[in-house]
């Protein structure tokens, strides 16, 4: 198996305006683009051919990866002109696939971090003599997610939409975004217009006859949708608990990248990233946060769970919790942000502006 597709053309509309700049595979986690993450994991399991299926933004990724040599893969990128779903914009680079008919072709979508075994997921496929293979994962709560059933060798028995009622909930088994299609599997999906791999190809391929196959690896999984899930994934990242041979840098407590600046009396803790040109003042305390190439956080500030966007800047004693300040945005000094609070890109909030506890 050395070819792979990933699915890169999402608007990232949960994420803004983290993502109002930029694809959301490409806001930094861990110091580099997620994207970078998954092209490494993926070049680490064999992979050398991946074609990128871009739409948002697609102007972005192919000034930053080029070719994809300097990671040692051969990058290929198809943009779609319409957004076409899941099972259409695999179907619209097939043709930038080189595989036989029977061969494996890995796909992964583009914003789920996982410690996902891909050699192993590739190995079932084949052992088995599945059309596709799915990665599927546990979860303590699955009704925010799609069911996939199986029996007891592994086979998927259906796919079955958000839960309403406790009786609907019959495995805690979801689908966790990582495939392996036969190649000529690709071929029968309609081309030129919006398909929903889990809507319509996969419970078409069952209907159809086809094998279907799960295999449960419920190693690390993420899904990176949420300005809260993106910062606490970038810190476990940092933290070495989600694996990536591409973190630049020792795994630990905090990763400050060469040229940012954090004054000695600083504190970083909890998986906590300082970006290229950024700078941490005196007295500044930071846990669990991810602070962009640029941005400033002023003396005294307290930044807990947040991130902060490029060229942004924290003002002097600002409290931030579970907050998301744009690009070039500037919070003021003495103000108080609290959890799910998003800051658009080069807003301004005056000194003492927002509180939630007195101003004595």
């Amino acid at each position: 198996m050395t070819e792979a597709i990933l699915l890169v053309g999402g608007k990232g509309t949960r994420l803004r305006p983290l993502t109002v700049h930029t694809p959301k595979p490409m806001v930094p986690a861990a110091g580099v683009p997620f994207l970078t993450h998954q092209l490494a994991r993926a070049r680490a399991a064999g992979v050398d051919h991946i074609v990128l299926a871009t739409s948002y933004l697609a102007e972005v990724f192919e000034p930053h990866f080029g070719d994809g040599s300097a990671l040692g893969l051969h990058l290929e990128y198809v943009t779609e002109k319409e957004p076409l779903g899941t099972g259409g914009a695999i179907r619209n680079v097939a043709e930038r696939l080189r595989s036989g008919p029977d061969e494996p072709v890995l796909i992964f979508n583009g914003d789920i971090l996982t410690g996902l075994d891909i050699r192993a997921l590739v190995d079932t496929h084949e052992s088995t003599g599945a059309d596709v293979s799915l990665h599927l994962t546990k979860v303590p709560d699955p009704r925010a997610y799609g069911l996939v059933p199986t029996d007891h060798t592994g086979r998927v028995l259906a796919f079955l939409e958000k839960p309403q009622t406790p009786e609907e909930i019959v495995t805690d088994q979801i689908n966790a975004g990582a495939y392996v299609f036969r190649r000529s599997v690709i071929d029968t999906i309609p081309a030129g217009r919006p398909v929903s791999v889990e809507r319509e190809t996969f419970p078409g391929l069952l209907a159809a006859g086809a094998h279907l196959q799960g295999m449960v690896d419920s190693t690390y999984w993420l899904d990176l949708g949420t300005p809260a899930a993106f910062v606490r994934g970038s810190a476990d990242l940092v933290m070495g608990r989600a694996p990536s041979p591409a973190v630049p840098g020792r795994r630990g407590d905090r990763l400050i990248l060469p040229t940012a600046r954090v004054a000695s009396d600083a504190k970083l803790t909890g998986g906590t990233v300082v970006g290229e040109g950024a700078f941490v003042a005196e007295g500044a305390r930071v846990c669990g946060s991810t602070i962009l190439p640029g941005a400033v956080i002023e003396p005294g500030a307290v930044v807990t769970d947040s991130l902060i966007g490029s060229r942004a800047r924290v003002g002097e004693r600002s409290v931030l919790t579970g907050a998301v300040v744009g690009d070039g945005a500037v919070v003021g000094a003495d103000n108080e942000l609290r959890d799910g609070v998003r800051v658009w890109c080069d807003a301004r909030i005056p000194a003492g502006a927002v509180r939630f506890s007195s101003d004595q």
